[in-house]
């Protein structure tokens, strides 16, 4: 072999490479479309070399029609051959759906790929009618391309994990597309992703990372709004879950695998799956959704008060704040917990049993804040008997058939200022607190003295009506005797 390559004359050259094509596409030289176009080294032949389609034996007349076994392009490009030329817009995914999603046809590849991507993705949201009314907005070569389709584990397909937030950017970043559908769409949300946990791990090969369709789905993609959606609000937690929750999936990544579990017992997860409550915060509240990241110790409370806006705000001005601070604790966390959220009962609050105070003071060591909880705590549960006994004397008056529907009505006040004394504990100001409680007090104790009252009222009725009765019974009585000496005398 030691003739030089530039003695072979160029068209010989030519032929060579060609043969070698030849060889190695094995079906080619029986398909006549394929090799015609490869002659002229168009783009799409090009691309068609390493189409998954190619290697499992399908030639173009597979998708566009027409006699693959004949030369002459009249014959070859003829409409009584099946020849459809270039499809467009529906009739593209049609065309795909004649293979995937038909059962038998696909067994015959040994493949294991669902047949209903095409049923899925016109009833999705991306198969709803075009701007220009003349298919549906997306077709699968939208995702797919046309020419040199690859498998979804192949790196170099568009719809691989760590392709596929640049593939759905393509049309979602365009802020001139996106307009024409949903201008309520921020286009924005690669430059989110690529800052989260899942973004940053994904542009860095990792392909086991939440992406677009890990979320949203890939065929089956529906609005935020539709119950039938993944990220529909309530729906969030269990879309979350499926890999959060997996042990072995997350075992690489050494993060816990309980926050699902944890937020269905909290006062959160009550909320969404017990009262299907919209406003209730699920996982993407606190952490977000293209720019997931886990909130550091110092926007805890910024996240939290975005809901509880008081309650933010009275911490901050309270002297727990600093004392937080230096020690490097998460605000409402070390209090409420994360995940686990539970409702915030009377019993956290003083020195005993089950109170958070304990966690930082004691009578030895930061004694002016466990004096305080102590008679905060006292407070509390006077007013918690106050407000028992207060309705206690309103039922016994009800009972009796008494008017108590504006004492029904004032035992509010009492309640109210029970909520109001969990919202002002966060300040950690023992004045603030009395002033809240002293309204409860006063209204308990108004309560208590009118409720009693109209008791006695009844009471006093009773006793009265019967000493009228007695009375007049008596006079009855003698008008009969008299009537009756009268009659005896006549």
């Amino acid at each position: 072999m030691g003739i030089k390559m530039n003695y072979i004359p160029k068209l010989k050259l030519k032929t060579i490479a060609l043969s070698i094509f030849i060889i190695q596409c094995t079906y080619a030289a029986d398909d006549q479309c394929f090799s015609c176009h490869q002659g002229l080294e168009d783009r799409p032949s090009q691309l068609f070399v390493e189409d998954i389609h190619n290697k499992a034996g399908l030639s173009c007349s597979s998708c566009h029609g027409g006699n693959p076994n004949s030369d002459d392009m009249d014959l070859a490009m003829n409409k009584s051959e099946g020849f459809i030329g270039v499809p467009v817009s529906n009739n593209i995914s049609q065309i795909c759906s004649k293979c995937h999603s038909d059962i038998d046809y696909m067994k015959k590849y040994d493949s294991n790929i669902p047949t209903d991507q095409f049923a899925k993705l016109k009833e999705s949201v991306h198969g709803k009618l075009a701007v220009n009314g003349k298919g549906m907005m997306l077709q699968c070569i939208t995702c797919h391309n046309a020419h040199g389709i690859k498998k979804v584990d192949d790196p170099n397909s568009p719809v691989y994990p760590t392709n596929i937030p640049q593939t759905c950017n393509k049309c979602h970043g365009n802020a001139s597309f996106m307009q024409s559908y949903n201008p309520a769409i921020s286009v924005d949300q690669l430059t989110k992703y690529r800052t989260s946990v899942h973004g940053v791990l994904n542009s860095k090969g990792n392909i086991k990372v939440a992406e677009c369709a890990n979320c949203h789905g890939s065929h089956d993609i529906f609005s935020a709004n539709d119950v039938r959606s993944k990220v529909y609000k309530l729906n969030i937690p269990s879309t979350c879950s499926h890999c959060h929750s997996d042990k072995s999936y997350m075992k690489a990544f050494n993060i816990p695998t309980d926050q699902f579990a944890k937020y269905q017992r909290s006062v959160h997860g009550k909320a969404v799956f017990e009262k299907q409550d919209l406003s209730a915060p699920v996982c993407n509240d606190c952490h977000g959704n293209h720019g997931a990241t886990p909130p550091g110790i110092e926007s805890i409370s910024k996240v939290c008060g975005t809901c509880h806006a008081l309650n933010a705000e009275l911490f901050s001005a309270s002297p727990h704040k600093k004392a937080f601070d230096e020690k490097k604790y998460p605000e409402c966390e070390t209090c409420h917990g994360n995940h686990e959220i539970l409702i915030a009962k009377d019993q956290l609050l003083g020195v005993g049993k089950g109170a958070i105070c304990l966690k930082c003071h004691s009578e030895n060591e930061n004694q002016k804040g466990y004096f305080i909880a102590k008679e905060m705590k006292k407070l509390t549960d006077s007013l918690i008997v106050s407000d028992s006994v207060a309705n206690s004397m309103v039922f016994q008056a009800e009972q009796r058939g008494m008017d108590v529907e504006e004492l029904k009505f004032k035992l509010r006040e009492i309640r109210q200022a029970r909520l109001e004394g969990r919202t002002i504990v966060h300040s950690f100001d023992e004045s603030k607190f009395k002033e809240v409680t002293a309204k409860g007090f006063k209204s308990s104790d108004t309560i208590i003295t009118e409720a009693k009252a109209a008791v006695d009222e009844f009471y006093f009725r009773r006793y009265g009506l019967g000493v009228a009765v007695a009375v007049i019974t008596f006079l009855i009585i003698m008008l009969f005797l008299y009537i009756k000496k009268i009659e005896k005398t006549k």
